[in-house]
């Protein structure tokens, strides 16, 4: 039978995917965790049986152990370690602290981090760091990776990364191996092309890094953005 002439109760999988995991009640959760129900009950009714069992809790849910769950038709030792083990990542998952997003304040905080990347290479790449409106670091990315003296950067992927990661503002770097940090004529035209294409994607350009071994050159200090 096609998916679209199922009950949607039937497929917490496709909906998890249209709709997003919010969008899916606890028992569909916990069918997704299973996998599937018994020969009586799809997935999702055996998972509200279960449920209904620890009165929709899943802090009592994660009192049971693998023989209480197993009692359930349909529950075999491999549903019932699976949902053990989800419900202890969630356990683990709760007692950890989010760890804090290093904050961009200078073109020194961005240096510190990409130089761990680029100062000792002997060929170029190019680099980028994705940054929220709080100047909090969300992604750092490798963009591409060139040959000795030059590292071309695909705008269109550089924004890609951006949007993929919701950033706001952006920092761009590559690495010169020879250890001059004079820009070339190519790194002031793409540094021109990247802020021109953030202002139509609202998404700020906020410094382009050249690292070398021992040292960098900041555009925004320098005035070049």
């Amino acid at each position: 039978m096609s998916i679209k002439f199922l009950a949607e109760d039937d497929r917490p999988r496709e909906k998890f995917l249209l709709k997003g995991r919010n969008s899916l009640s606890d028992s569909e959760l916990l069918a997704i965790i299973m996998g599937s129900g018994s020969r009586d009950e799809t997935a999702v009714e055996l998972a509200r049986k279960i449920l209904a069992s620890v009165d929709n809790n899943w802090h009592q849910l994660s009192l049971l152990t693998i023989k209480d769950l197993t009692k359930f038709k349909g529950v075999g030792e491999v549903k019932a370690i699976s949902i053990a083990t989800a419900l202890e990542i969630g356990r683990r998952r709760a007692s950890q602290e989010i760890p804090e997003k290093s904050q961009i304040s200078s073109s020194n905080n961005a240096y510190q981090i990409l130089k761990l990347h680029l100062a000792d290479l002997r060929t170029e790449e190019f680099w980028a760091i994705f940054l929220n409106q709080s100047n909090k670091v969300i992604h750092i990315s490798q963009l591409t990776q060139g040959g000795i003296n030059q590292s071309i950067v695909d705008i269109r992927i550089l924004f890609k990364n951006a949007l993929d990661h919701f950033a706001t503002g952006i920092i761009v770097a590559h690495n010169h191996p020879s250890g001059n940090l004079k820009p070339s004529s190519e790194d002031i035209h793409i540094t021109k092309k990247i802020k021109e294409a953030g202002v139509l994607m609202n998404i700020q350009l906020l410094d382009h890094l050249i690292i070398t071994q021992n040292s960098y050159l900041s555009f925004a200090d320098e005035n070049l953005l």
